[in-house]
């Protein structure tokens, strides 16, 4: 991997860590819906260039749209109430670990184990064991207490998310890639692929947001609040991702990108703990670096 692509891919980790930071600040799927629908806005300018990779669009990626948009949703509300009721330096790498996990476990029933490495499954059961330790105090503190909780069950909910929206959208982004139809670039067609995504994960969010007298008033705090902060986390999800895309072109194999992206964790973590003084205790720093190598593992497996 190039310098140029490690560059790219540690601000793309820092980019995805800050907007995660923000959400902490106001966990609120109300917040993300906001913070979503500006970065779908943000998505509109360069559209206007690739617009012709719509031509490759079908009623089967119409429907993907649709349904990736609902696990899009989940991840939000997830990601939300795993803010709303534990540290960042605990849930931020939960969600982003379990989703490894599930991922594999859908390979595994789709009958694609042929594809997942021995070396991979040693990193899964190393990010299985990060997990675990992650939300102890201490390492003689085995309690079900501190897995069973809001915090760790909205975790997985996160995940669940994440594990949906991914596969759905590496399926749908195949197809669409191997189009004849298509006129334009894999990066290109995947911007247009991602706007709609947001578009549909904005209804749908919504929906969740608009279905509660909650979820309304929270929406009306944080437009009342300014839009300043969910307008520059929509922009660092957006960022995020584009800074991803870009980042590709200057690798061998995308299984470095994959597995760098990973810095996020260590980051995120960072962030909880300096920033927002949440307490260090050694099973979760322990716990972060066996995630980790688990997680290195993976997407170089």
């Amino acid at each position: 991997m190039t310098l140029t692509a490690a560059l790219i891919l540690l601000a793309a980790a820092g980019t995805h860590a800050g907007w995660n930071f923000l959400n902490k600040r106001s966990p609120s799927a109300a917040f993300l819906l906001v913070a979503g629908s500006f970065g779908t806005l943000y998505l509109a300018v360069p559209l206007i260039f690739v617009w012709r990779g719509l031509e490759a669009f079908t009623p089967v990626t119409w429907g993907w749209l649709v349904i990736t948009g609902v696990f899009q949703a989940i991840y939000y509300r997830g990601l939300a109430g795993a803010y709303r009721n534990g540290d960042m330096s605990v849930s931020y790498p939960l969600a982003r670990s379990l989703s490894v996990i599930l991922v594999t476990l859908v390979n595994l029933l789709l009958g694609r184990s042929e594809q997942i490495s021995a070396q991979a499954l040693i990193g899964i059961l190393l990010v299985a064991a990060g997990g675990v330790l992650l939300p102890m105090r201490r390492f003689s503190d085995w309690r079900l207490q501190n897995y069973i909780n809001l915090a760790s069950l909205w975790a997985l909910v996160a995940a669940v998310g994440t594990t949906g929206y991914s596969i759905i959208d590496d399926h749908a982004l195949r197809l669409l890639r191997a189009s004849p139809e298509l006129s334009v670039s894999g990066p290109a067609v995947t911007l247009v692929y991602v706007f709609f995504e947001g578009l549909t994960s904005s209804f749908w969010t919504a929906g969740i947001v608009l279905s509660s007298c909650s979820g309304r008033g929270e929406l009306r705090q944080v437009l009342r609040g300014g839009l300043g902060l969910p307008a520059l986390a929509g922009l660092g999800i957006t960022l995020a991702y584009t800074l991803v895309l870009i980042a590709m072109a200057f690798v061998r194999n995308v299984s470095y990108v994959v597995a760098f992206r990973q810095t996020s964790i260590l980051l995120g973590t960072l962030l909880g703990i300096q920033l927002l003084k949440e307490p260090k205790y050694a099973p979760k720093l322990v716990g972060l670096g066996v995630l980790f190598v688990g997680l290195v593992l993976v997407g170089t497996g």
